[in-house]
C-alpha cells in the first residue's frame, strides 16, 4: 500500500524527503559512470527518478516516480515525472532505448517484476545503481550506528541477484570521491562531520527506521569521538583519501546477455 504521499517503498518519502535535494545532488563522476553505460540511447526512462539525480540532459528522458514529495522537488528543467511504479510501468514493449534505476530498486515492492517491466519496456541496456549488501560493512559507520548498515543490508538487493533477473548482466564497482555531492551514507567516508546534521540523515532513508534513542545514541558517540579524536585515530587517513570503494555498485543489463 503506498503512503499519503505516494511512495511505494518501505520509506516514507513525505515524511523524510523533503530536504532531499539539499543533499543528494548528482555526482559527477558517478554520472559518467551511468552515462557510459546508457550508451548511444537517445530515449531513457528512469524508473523511481526521484528529484532527477543523474537523469541525462541530452538525451529524451520519460521519468516515473511514486512519491508526490520528491516529484514536486524536480527541477523545471526536467520532464514532469509520471506517477506509476516499477512493477507497472504503462508503457509499450520496447518503448525506450535504454531505462535506468538509481538508489531505487531496494524500494521496490517486487524486485523481479519491477526488473522484468523495465526489461519488457526497453530495447538496449538496463541501468541499476545500487549498493552491494554484502560491502556495506567497509564503512566505519558499521562502529557508530550499526542499526542502520543492517537495515541498508536487509533492504539492498543482491547485485548478483539483479542480474539474473535480468537475464544476465555485468556488475561493476563505482568508486565514491571525497568530496561526492550525492549524500548517501558512504559519501561523507572521509567528512563525518556531516552526518551529525538532521538533514544528511534524512536524505538517507535507513535512518529512518532507528527509534529516536537509537539515532540520539549514534550521533552522541560520533561526535564525542569526533570532539576527542578517537574517530581521527581510527580513521582519520580517510579524511585525505581521494577514492573510497565500498558499497557502490552499476549493474548493466543489455538484452539477450547471457
Amino acid at each position: 500500500m503506498k503512503s499519503r504521499d505516494g511512495s511505494a517503498g518501505d520509506a516514507d518519502y513525505g515524511s523524510i524527503g523533503s530536504g532531499y535535494t539539499r543533499y543528494r545532488r548528482p555526482e559527477p563522476l558517478i554520472a559518467q559512470h551511468i552515462e557510459q553505460a546508457l550508451a548511444d540511447a537517445k530515449t531513457v526512462l528512469n524508473v523511481g527518478a526521484g528529484a532527477g539525480s543523474y537523469e541525462p540532459r541530452d538525451r529524451q528522458v520519460t521519468a516515473v516516480e511514486p512519491s508526490a514529495t520528491m516529484r514536486a522537488q524536480r527541477p523545471a528543467e526536467l520532464v514532469r515525472a509520471i506517477d506509476a511504479t516499477a512493477e507497472n510501468l504503462p508503457f509499450d514493449d520496447g518503448s525506450f532505448d535504454a531505462s535506468m534505476a538509481t538508489f531505487s530498486v531496494h524500494q521496490w515492492k517486487d524486485l523481479a517484476k519491477g526488473l522484468a517491466e523495465m526489461r519488457r519496456v526497453t530495447r538496449g541496456p538496463v541501468v541499476i545503481l545500487s549498493c552491494d549488501p554484502a560491502l556495506l560493512d567497509r564503512f566505519w559507520l558499521v562502529d557508530y550506528a550499526p542499526e542502520v548498515i543492517a537495515t541498508e543490508a536487509s533492504r539492498y538487493p543482491a547485485p548478483q541477484t539483479i542480474a539474473e533477473l535480468l537475464g544476465g548482466a555485468t556488475i561493476h564497482p563505482v568508486p565514491i570521491p571525497l568530496h561526492c555531492s550525492d549524500g548517501f551514507g558512504e559519501a561523507y567516508y572521509g567528512r563525518p562531520e556531516v552526518l551529525l546534521e538532521p538533514g544528511a540523515r534524512l536524505a538517507n532513508s535507513a535512518w529512518s527506521f532507528l527509534s529516536v534513542q537509537e539515532q540520539s545514541e549514534a550521533v552522541e558517540k560520533l561526535r564525542t569521538e569526533l570532539r576527542n579524536g578517537q574517530w581521527d585515530e581510527k580513521f582519520g587517513t580517510l579524511r585525505t583519501q581521494p577514492f573510497f570503494e565500498g558499497s557502490l555498485t552499476l549493474i548493466v543489463s543489455n538484452p539477450f546477455q547471457t
